[in-house]
């Protein structure tokens, strides 16, 4: 069974511990009003055109310039598994592997688990980023395959998470007392956008919440990130959140203390 992604990025120092290669996987079920991967929301390939860089040179079917990019390529788990395997002496000195992530991989559930198990054949540990939101069912197969699984939450308010997501955050947090009972080491992830997640009340209470599944090894906060701004235009999009700033370090350092005090860790970026 082949898979659909859009980049295997090498040499990844964020996504899990050690020197890792992440793997994104096209599609998602959440339309968060902040993605910066937009490129990953829909399953299949798509075309993106940055009219700055064309030339005009009427080879639109292959660009020698970058104006026009298909993001997302149909490949098989062998061949993402022969680029991971080149790089095994640098994840075996450094305690690194492979990281799945997307849009979001639970989308491509077969797909996860062939790869994933050629992964574990070849020695290479593996580690997956998800939104938790959708039935549980599909992680259960992978969790066997799976050192560790980070997971957002990004709004404990289920009013605001419909709002800003698209969907209920029921299943995320059902999913999550799931998954600790299975005793699969885990971490929590919540993006920080100004004005909507970034807030005193919205941090204590997801550290809270995280501080009482038991499997939690740590809670990230992940600063705004505006870098997926253009390439909400290069593929037609509206990007709703346009201009909006990153949280200064002292705003960092101040949610992050709200966080503390529930028996995880925490850290931000």
């Amino acid at each position: 069974m082949n898979g659909i992604i859009t980049d295997i990025q090498k040499f990844s120092l964020t996504d899990g511990a050690g020197i890792r290669t992440t793997v994104f996987l096209k599609g998602c079920n959440m339309r968060c009003r902040w993605c910066h991967n937009p490129e990953t929301l829909r399953v299949e390939p798509q075309t993106a055109l940055y009219p700055d860089k064309c030339i005009h040179c009427g080879h639109c079917d292959r660009c020698p310039t970058g104006a026009r990019v298909t993001l997302g390529r149909e490949v098989s788990a062998q061949a993402v598994l022969a680029e991971l395997a080149a790089d095994l002496p640098y994840y075996r000195a450094s305690g690194g592997g492979v990281t799945l992530s997307g849009g979001e991989p639970l989308m491509q559930p077969a797909f996860c688990v062939q790869l994933l198990r050629l992964c574990r054949e070849a020695g290479i540990r593996a580690e997956m980023e998800t939104n938790l939101s959708l039935p549980f069912e599909r992680l259960v197969p992978l969790l066997g395959l799976l050192d560790k699984v980070y997971f957002d939450i990004k709004l404990m308010d289920d009013a605001r998470h419909r709002e800003l997501t698209g969907v209920s955050n029921a299943v995320v947090l059902d999913n999550a007392r799931a998954l600790a009972q299975t005793g699969t080491p885990a971490g929590v992830r919540t993006p920080l956008i100004p004005g909507l997640t970034a807030t005193a009340e919205n941090i204590a209470a997801i550290a809270a919440f995280a501080g009482s599944l038991g499997n939690v090894h740590g809670y990230e906060l992940l600063n705004y990130n505006p870098l997926g701004e253009p390439k909400y235009t290069a593929l037609g999009m509206a990007y709703p959140l346009y201009g909006l700033a990153r949280l200064t370090r002292a705003q960092l350092e101040a949610l992050a203390a709200v966080a503390g005090g529930h028996g995880v860790p925490i850290s931000y970026r």
